[in-house]
């Protein structure tokens, strides 16, 4: 479940944290439950009687899970996510005047407030953010472009992969932008490009 909530484009350190933490805490619960002899979360192990020694085993797993994961990705569960850049309209208090005074100024911007509605992701990630807000934008890409997961590049190999078979094998990937093309989700206007094309008149 982790390893796909971990997948996609849309994916960033703060969604990370959250998914890990998310995780984190109900391996937690299923170590409190266990170890009292709860067995709910766990319906084949329900049906089966338990001895001490074995509920004991299971809980060592679970110690053993969680620790792996905490120290696995201290980095990101660390992690001190402004909450501003959750959501800038709240009420946040900040001591930075610079950022104070760009914050004020986007909360008073009543078309991007308008914006923000598509979610925080999408907000930051307008053209005219950089440009208007250099200070917030500065903070908040650090935790928006970042590639938290391995998912991409796995996505970039596999592209290569279908481009270098056998039957592909005079595609040129490098120069003429074949795996750009692969990987982007970009759609071309086929439209405009085609009336952008000059027929050349046969001589």
């Amino acid at each position: 479940m982790v390893n796909l909530q971990l997948q996609g484009d849309s994916l960033n350190l703060i969604k990370t944290k959250s998914i890990l933490s998310a995780f984190l805490a109900r391996v937690k619960l299923m170590k409190q439950n266990i170890g009292r002899g709860e067995f709910s979360q766990f319906p084949n192990l329900s049906q089966t009687s338990c001895q001490e020694d074995d509920v004991s085993t299971y809980v060592q797993h679970l110690n053993a899970l969680y620790s792996d994961f905490e120290s696995r990705f201290e980095d990101i569960l660390t992690m001190v996510i402004p909450p501003w850049i959750i959501n800038p309209y709240g009420d946040i208090e900040e001591t930075n005047v610079i950022i104070q005074e760009e914050l004020t100024e986007l909360s008073t911007n009543e078309e991007l407030k308008v914006q923000f509605k598509n979610g925080y992701q999408q907000f930051w990630l307008q053209n005219n953010i950089p440009v208007t807000y250099p200070v917030l934008w500065n903070i908040a890409r650090k935790f928006l472009i970042s590639f938290p997961s391995s998912y991409l590049v796995k996505r970039g190999f596999s592209a290569v992969t279908n481009l270098l078979m056998k039957k592909r094998n005079r595609l040129d990937i490098i120069s003429r932008g074949d795996l750009r093309l692969t990987l982007t989700k970009l759609t071309p206007n086929v439209d405009n490009l085609l009336l952008k094309h000059q027929v050349h008149p046969s001589h």
